[in-house]
């Protein structure tokens, strides 16, 4: 999940709140599939689908409807509330008598640990490959300088659709395996998604950096594995509890965003300090000599 809010929001320099209905979507597609006799995988690869599905929505309504990316994105996710209940056919649907893809391994924990960190692997290495190729590159163009890709040639409508598309494939793909690990699926189970996966981008760019695509996504990744832990540790504070758990994660993301720009600030007006100091030395300098 934080892998596809990494694309949007990072990539293509805008958060796309399409991912609180894509995250529903994917579980509730899946669910629905498994429920009614077919194979988790089939299942799990149709939730991918449908989250590329929405995402291209997205994409066009941003691009070829001129709609503010921001707005598609509401749009999309109001829209998405609507489709997700009538695929589901009522808030909630249990998969705690189903098999799902965790079922062979829900009872062992340390190959459980070790299926989910594979796939993350592989998701991480496969955006990784295709950030590198051609329309990966574009993709990453159409982000930093529309208007200069434009200019030689490439078409950044394409590459929008494509980066939205591939984010909400992913989130959905989250939701789909969440749900299957929980054993349900909630039509409430998106509800901020974005500002999860905003957090995990956040805090894993401040903690690790991001100087190249791989060292970027390794961030991501780690730092929803940190975000998960900072907010663990903030709820075993005894003045707080779970029905705190939306303030806390508000609070972690603003540390997050305000801290490092905090560190900047000051380390230029060190830096503004230090050379005025030099200068002055220099000119009390010159004029003892004269």
């Amino acid at each position: 999940m934080a892998l596809g809010v990494y694309i949007t929001f990072r990539i293509l320099d805008f958060p796309d709140l399409t991912v609180d209905g894509s995250y529903t979507t994917g579980g509730a597609v899946t669910a629905m599939m498994i429920t009614h006799g077919h194979s988790p995988v089939i299942a799990t690869l149709c939730a991918f689908i449908c989250g590329l599905a929405a995402g291209a929505c997205t994409g066009l309504l941003h691009t070829k409807g001129k709609i503010n990316g921001l707005l598609a994105g509401i749009l999309m996710m109001i829209a998405l509330y609507s489709i997700n209940l009538r695929l589901m056919g009522r808030p909630n649907i249990s998969l705690l008598r189903s098999d799902t893809l965790f079922s062979a391994i829900s009872d062992n924990r340390a190959a459980f640990i070790l299926v989910l960190v594979a796939m993350v692997l592989v998701a991480k290495l496969l955006l990784d490959a295709f950030l590198h190729t051609d329309l990966g590159l574009a993709l990453r163009a159409t982000g930093d300088n529309a208007r200069m890709i434009r200019s030689l040639g490439a078409n950044t409508d394409t590459a929008k659709i494509l980066g939205a598309s591939l984010s909400n494939g992913l989130v959905a793909l989250s939701g789909a395996l969440i749900a299957q690990e929980g054993g349900f699926a909630d039509i409430a189970s998106g509800v901020g998604t974005i500002v999860l996966g905003l957090a995990s981008v956040i805090i894993g760019e401040a903690i690790f950096g991001f100087r190249s695509v791989f060292q970027a996504t390794l961030a991501v990744v780690l730092g929803s594995v940190a975000y998960r832990i900072i907010h663990a540790l903030a709820l075993r504070i005894d003045l707080l509890d779970a029905s705190d758990l939306k303030i806390m994660t508000a609070l972690i993301v603003i540390a997050a965003l305000v801290i490092p720009t905090a560190r900047r600030a000051i380390r230029q007006k060190s830096l503004a300090r230090r050379r005025t100091e030099e200068l002055l030395g220099g000119a009390g300098n010159q004029g003892g000599r004269a």
